[in-house]
């Protein structure tokens, strides 16, 4: 029988990561002990943040799985225990230092941040920026998304997301759906969806600001944020909290909508804030017995956004896509399986996914971030 080394079994828990902190146990000193028989059965006790950890099950199979693939090892327990206070407190600040701070503002970050906005409701943002996420995920990138509508909240269900953020010594690991990391007012309501959301402006902020340096969302590429509709509080908020954020304004082909629209893209001028760029949603479809297309909502409105904002802005706001109108589109939001998921070949998955390879074709970088330099001689 081949001898097991504590080396060979300490070099296999090193691979296990935690799902929701993305770190390895061996790192978060979540190994509590190894004891190794002479019989080559491993016995692994285990740290858990909190005695109502979601992953319990999660955890203990990645363990297994990579113990027993050890040579020598004839079988493997996974015995779980609970961190006390100390050792919570000990982690929360070895992920986010002794005070909470915005991570997204630190020197060096360079996650790419992208605030979806539009001048009014009901032009299908929120939908857009839930399969925009799953799209960049699909692509191997690290994806975080802010339901920042603290009123209409909608991105929960749309991603199909149920379970609420595990709380160690205040810090929030949130829930992952579809391999985006995704935060909402939701968990936090004790009435449930129903129940309304009565805040006003510094709230607002309060809560956005909280989003943003409670939870813990790790080394993401992309941060996205689905704004309420308009150029209130919370647009506001985005401007002073996430200064580097860059601004997508979805539309309609209605002129009536894209010229809301367009002022929904000029806040960037008070924000210091860049468009990217521009989305023409529910632009025009097949029509089901000729195939003719069928302008529901009129035509030219994503154009109309993209030739004003460059005129106004002084700067390229290009037309990135235009994604026609889709039944399934819908439907996907609410079973909660967004349509690059169910359909990726479908019309508008194809639309969403074009944007998606615009996003992702730009690395990630110090562009926008202040370096603090400062001029000689002062």
């Amino acid at each position: 029988m081949t001898a097991i080394s504590a080396e060979a079994i300490d070099s296999a828990l090193a691979t296990v990561q935690d799902p929701e902190i993305r770190r390895p146990l061996t790192e978060l000193n979540m190994i509590k002990s190894v004891e190794i028989s002479p019989e080559g059965a491993v016995t692994v006790e285990i740290w858990l943040t909190v005695s109502g950890c979601p992953m319990r099950e999660e955890i203990t199979e990645r363990v297994s799985t990579a113990v027993g693939a050890v040579e020598g090892v004839t079988g493997v327990e996974v015995v779980l225990d609970v961190m006390s206070e100390e050792q919570r407190t000990a982690l929360r600040e070895q992920l986010q230092g002794p005070t909470k701070e915005n991570v997204f503002n630190s020197p060096g970050n360079t996650t790419k941040i992208i605030a979806v906005a539009s001048g009014k409701g009901g032009v299908g943002k929120s939908s857009l920026t839930a399969n925009l996420a799953v799209a960049l995920a699909q692509r191997g990138l690290s994806v975080g998304l802010v339901d920042a509508d603290i009123y209409g909240h909608s991105i929960p269900r749309m991603l199909g997301v149920i379970e609420a953020p595990t709380v160690v010594d205040g810090m929030l690991l949130p829930p992952e759906a579809h391999g985006v990391r995704v935060i909402s007012m939701l968990p936090f309501k004790p009435g449930g969806i129903t129940q309304a959301v009565a805040f006003r402006g510094p709230m607002l902020h309060r809560a956005l600001d909280q989003f943003l340096t409670d939870v813990y969302w790790g080394d993401l590429d992309v941060l996205l944020l689905d704004l309420p509709p308009g150029t209130g509080d919370v647009a506001l908020s985005v401007g002073q909290l996430l200064p580097r954020a860059e601004l997508l304004v979805v539309t309609t082909p209605q002129p009536a909508a894209a010229e809301v629209s367009i002022r929904a893209g000029m806040l960037a001028q008070q924000t210091h804030q860049r468009v990217i760029g521009v989305v023409e949603n529910m632009s025009a479809f097949p029509c089901p017995h000729c195939g003719e297309p069928i302008d529901l909502f009129g035509v030219g409105g994503g154009s109309l956004v993209s030739e004003s904002l460059t005129k106004e802005l002084g700067a390229d706001t290009p037309l990135l896509a235009r994604v026609p109108f889709e039944v399934r589109l819908r439907e996907g939001g609410d079973a909660g399986v967004p349509l690059v998921v169910s359909d990726p070949d479908s019309p508008a998955a194809r639309a969403i996914e074009s944007i998606a390879d615009n996003v992702a074709a730009k690395p990630r970088g110090l562009a926008g971030m202040s370096l603090g330099l400062t001029p000689a001689g002062r």
